[in-house]
């Protein structure tokens, strides 16, 4: 697992290839990969809303109680794993589509090693300042993003053309998905699951 992420990182077209000639299974995957790597924001986040806090102004740092972020951290956890879960289906129910033929082992696969650097740049929740969050998401999502592109010909073997046109729909999901995520944070925050802050 972690010669693929780091790989990922150095030189993903070839990583994709190697990524794709291996024998994963849906329960390894997760036990091996997923559950992993989803702990690290949820993790991080819990560290930094209950030990340190964000600033607002000049006023005491804003800290969120155990109770609370422990269980905003378990939500947020298993949001997480049906995440991939829900883009592996995409990603499974798309390829038919484009002359790909991917099983639902490998299109699990695919999706948790997409979503790789989102989850590592969830460390960056230790630390809870905007602009930090700010930088390290975007850059998260951005290198999400371009695995996706540069991943979906390589694994799934078709033309760079059909490649461009099978990400941009997997990824105009993957944001309906997340936006209908925030939303129903929102409708939970609502009826009262949602943070409770320390006096």
């Amino acid at each position: 697992m972690i010669h693929h992420v780091w790989g990922l990182f150095t030189h993903p077209d070839e990583e994709w290839q190697e990524i794709r000639g291996d024998e994963e299974s849906i329960s390894h995957m997760y036990l091996t990969h997923v559950l992993l790597l989803a702990a690290i924001p949820a993790i991080s986040a819990f560290i930094g809303t209950t030990k340190v806090g964000w600033t607002i102004g000049s006023g005491a740092p804003v800290m969120l109680t155990q109770a609370s972020a422990l269980q905003m951290t378990i939500m947020s956890y298993l949001a997480m794993l049906a995440g991939v879960a829900v883009m592996a289906a995409v990603v499974h129910w798309m390829a038919r589509t484009y002359d790909a033929a991917p099983s639902m082992a490998q299109s699990v696969v695919f999706s948790a090693y997409t979503a790789t650097p989102l989850f590592i740049g969830g460390l960056a929740a230790l630390y809870p300042n905007l602009w930090l969050a700010m930088f390290v998401g975007t850059a998260a999502i951005c290198y999400t993003v371009y695995l996706l592109y540069v991943g979906i010909p390589t694994f799934m073997n078709i033309p760079a053309e059909e490649g461009f046109l099978f990400s941009s729909s997997v990824l105009a999901v993957g944001l309906v998905v997340l936006v209908s995520m925030m939303a129903l944070s929102v409708i939970l925050w609502g009826i009262g699951i949602g943070p409770v802050y320390t006096s």
